[in-house]
């Protein structure tokens, strides 16, 4: 079944956003950049939503992918960053590393950047950077390294904390609170016509655009395309010694195990390790499913819990003990899972429902949607409006369920362990 692409609504009318993340607030500023008046951004939390995959310290900000359409849109998103965004980006560099001579996404990645005409620094011994980056001071010499000094980190938080500013100055309305928080959508035969909060009567609206990332599939059945899973971050606290000690690093992502690290945050000092990996699932009743899904939870901050399995926990540590050996052994200040919308193919869902009028989807960040900020509005709306060229209507497309059952999660930059089903202990401490 082809999808069906309605028309957009008359620009009048009132369009609710549920989430208010990189894609939901994108989306409702150049909404209105394009002249839509009535846009209002739901989440249970304001912007920056603490528990969302869209904030805490920092997110890498990269332009080698494995993939043209992504690598081309990654490098107009980073013109932004130096420019826009430039007081929330650090231009650190960006190391992408493996233990293995082969390694099939890196390979993938250099035959599209050499096919742009572009080059990284090839090192088949890692030691190579150390001449780069003098506060590198570990054994990197088994380790093949690709350097590119076009790259570094973002302030998530920061980034977010503006972009969400800059929708209320375009007169964009935000509801948070109980009044924000989304139980369900409203139907009227196959048309969605608003949504269910906590606190109050329903939300009438012409359009709902849902862009709630990993909470997703409470409130829609979209799991043969998109899931969620928790991936492990931990935080070291360095005093400004410390600090100043590895200052001079780039962001460092080891694809054979998926750790990356992250230079310390200026002014807080703040060393942060996490694993790009298939993470761990939980068990949660969608009572408008009436499906049981992995979510993280929708009545509470699910940041303010220190929990990660063991398995994590020591594997964060392993890799602090590649990159940064001095403090592997460090306390943490604070650990969690941030949570992915993890994709077959770790394409973005962008597209209207096939089957229920009234409902936009625009999900599926994928662990790698936060970097396209300062763009990804601009590519969502054009789906919205159907004027988005054929590349983007396929990658992007909802499709329906073809009965097929698991599919591969990620675009091959994934590592680690398989996709692990968290126990009802372990569910219990999150």
């Amino acid at each position: 079944m082809a999808n069906r692409t309605p028309q957009p609504p008359p620009k009048a009318d009132p369009i609710l956003i549920i989430g208010a993340g990189v894609f939901g607030l994108s989306t409702a500023l150049e909404l209105s950049l394009r002249g839509y008046k009535n846009v209002t951004v739901l989440d249970r939390y304001p912007p920056p939503v603490p528990d969302g995959s869209s904030v805490d310290i920092s997110r890498i900000i990269r332009t080698e992918y494995a993939d043209s359409v992504y690598s081309k849109m990654a490098q107009e998103a980073l013109k932004g960053w130096k420019s826009e965004y430039k007081d929330y980006y650090h231009h650190t560099g960006f190391v992408m590393m493996s233990e293995t001579a082969s390694n099939p996404y890196i390979e993938k990645t250099l035959e599209i950047i050499h096919a742009q005409g572009r080059t990284l620094d090839e090192l088949a011994d890692g030691n190579g950077l150390k001449e780069m980056y003098p506060d590198l001071r570990v054994d990197m010499s088994s380790l093949r390294t690709y350097h590119n000094p076009e790259g570094g980190w973002a302030d998530a938080q920061g980034s977010i904390r503006h972009l969400s500013h800059k929708c209320s100055q375009a007169g964009i309305s935000f509801v948070t609170g109980p009044r924000g928080t989304v139980l369900s959508l409203r139907k009227r035969g196959s048309r969605v016509i608003g949504v269910d909060v906590v606190s109050g009567d329903f939300i009438p609206a012409a359009q709902v655009i849902l862009s709630t990332g990993a909470w997703s599939n409470l409130l829609l059945d979209v799991s043969h395309a998109a899931s969620a899973s928790g991936q492990p971050v931990g935080f070291i606290q360095l005093s400004p010694e410390e600090a100043r000690s590895i200052a001079r690093t780039p962001v460092m992502i080891n694809l054979t195990n998926g750790i990356f690290c992250f230079p310390p945050t200026p002014e807080t000092h703040i060393l942060k390790v996490a694993r790009h990996s298939y993470g761990f699932a939980t068990s949660i009743s969608s009572s408008a499913t009436n499906r049981t899904v992995s979510s993280p939870k929708l009545d509470s901050n699910n940041a303010d819990k220190s929990f990660l399995p063991q398995e994590a926990d020591e594997a964060l540590r392993e890799g602090l003990r590649q990159f940064m050996p001095q403090f592997a052994d460090r306390p943490w200040s604070n650990r969690r899972l941030c949570w992915y919308t993890d994709t077959p193919e770790g394409d973005f869902v962008v597209d209207h429902h096939p089957v229920m009028d009234g409902l936009f989807v625009a999900i599926g960040g994928a662990g790698h949607g936060f970097k396209f900020l300062p763009v990804i509005g601009r590519y969502i709306v054009d789906r919205y409006e159907d004027c988005a060229p054929e590349a983007f209507r396929q990658k992007w497309r909802l499709r329906l369920p073809d009965g097929s059952g698991d599919l591969k999660i990620g675009d091959g930059s994934r590592a680690g362990p398989p996709l692990r089903m968290l126990t009802v202990e372990e569910q219990g401490k999150l």
